[in-house]
């Protein structure tokens, strides 16, 4: 792997993820082309996926298949319970 292949993304944290991750904003490094669902494993966040994960890419909602590129913002949002 060269250099040029690893990118920077930006990850949003919110709720109970943001406590886990220990911030709302965490820098992350990932290999151009990797899937949303890899970068959230890499976070050791898989679970989460079947809880109900929501995900946004540069402010648009996407599927855990989405490719990142460099230089975006993942959005990671946990579902929302209340009464």
């Amino acid at each position: 792997m060269e250099s040029t292949d690893v990118v920077s993304v930006q990850v949003l944290a919110f709720g109970p993820l943001a406590e886990r991750l220990g911030g709302r904003s965490i820098p992350a490094k990932v290999v151009k082309g990797t899937t949303v669902e890899a970068l959230i494993g890499q976070l050791e966040l898989t679970s989460w996926i079947d809880f109900g994960l929501a995900v946004a890419v540069n402010g648009s909602r996407v599927g855990v298949d989405t490719l990142l590129h460099g230089d975006e913002e993942v959005a990671l949002l946990p579902p929302v319970s209340g009464g």
